[in-house]
């Protein structure tokens, strides 16, 4: 049990990672019913757009300042790779059937893997990820922090308040609103649904972004693929949570991380169950919660709430 406090971190961490990503996935599903299997390769982009600053910024740079820059400009690749998707890949499927436009989403994600593939220098082999000074903080005898993960840890919620204050609030989150919850009504009343949707896709990109950076700072590197099965884990989480519905993606991903971490410490010491112990069968343990989520609930644990979804 001394090792408890620890694997609780390791899980908030991770499921705060998942959330973030999640929350991409969750904001086009409330408004045009899309499962965007891309985005876990826009999480990809982001991390190598973030690496790409801080390879062209001079040496010595401090992180300090390196670190918003390379929010930035992760930021930057990660949302207009997002609304290119939307624009020129979903956005002339948006009346077909949707196994078109699903289909199209995994066609793009195969494609922008093999891009940083062939593309990116050394892309072949996982590129190392500057990492911030300082750490670890020992929090107890018991907990320890990295200072990366500190930054997820802090990045998380604040991504999540600052959205739901935006949809809350904003005109353009009204909007946003009015078109999750009736897009031909929404344009009937004057709301431009196209801008909507676009907006809707680069605040996910940036999300995705800011995930991606995180994900360098906790794993050291980066690398093409990293996003197909953090995507994957994301989509997850935000059906868990209720997809649809923005606090219930970070949830999602919170639950899913937590499940990750204390399955992969404990279920090993369970008699009888030594060899389903372990980070082989993590994921296997996160699949299981969400068929048994769904069983019991299948509007995921907070269901989808149309007043906040994005």
């Amino acid at each position: 049990m001394h090792t408890l406090p620890q694997q609780l971190a390791n899980g908030l961490i991770l499921g705060s990672m998942y959330g973030l990503i999640a929350i991409g996935y969750t904001m086009v599903y409330g408004i045009v019913q899309l499962i965007n299997f891309a985005h876990g390769e826009i999480f990809m982009t982001g991390g190598f757009g973030a690496l790409s600053v801080y390879l062209v910024l001079p040496d010595g740079t401090s992180m300090w300042i390196a670190l918003p820059l390379m929010l930035i400009g992760g930021g930057l690749v990660a949302v207009l790779i997002a609304v290119g998707a939307e624009r020129f890949a979903y956005r002339p499927l948006r009346g077909a059937p949707r196994l078109a436009p699903l289909i199209t989403a995994i066609g793009l994600s195969l494609a922008l893997q093999q891009a940083v593939f062939n593309w990116y220098p050394h892309a072949d082999n996982a590129r190392k990820f500057p990492q911030l000074p300082g750490g670890p903080f020992n929090i107890t005898d018991n907990l320890k922090i990295q200072s990366g993960e500190l930054f997820v840890l802090i990045a998380a919620p604040l991504c999540m308040g600052a959205l739901a204050f935006f949809v809350r609030t904003s005109r353009t989150g009204r909007a946003m609103q009015a078109t999750a919850q009736d897009p031909d009504t929404a344009q009937l009343m004057g709301i431009d649904t196209n801008r909507i949707i676009v907006i809707a896709f680069a605040i996910g990109g940036f999300f995705a972004a800011v995930a991606g950076i995180a994900w360098g700072f906790r794993v050291g590197s980066v690398n093409y693929d990293m996003g197909f099965v953090a995507g994957l884990k994301a989509f997850t989480a935000a059906v868990l949570g209720g997809i649809g519905n923005i606090y219930g993606a970070m949830l999602g991903g919170i639950v899913l991380g937590l499940a990750e971490g204390l399955a992969t410490a404990y279920i090993a010491d369970i008699p009888g169950m030594d060899q389903f112990g372990g980070q082989g069968w993590a994921s296997v343990w996160a699949f299981v919660l969400l068929i048994l989520v769904l069983l019991f609930r299948p509007q995921g644990l907070l269901g989808e709430r149309v007043a906040d979804r994005a």
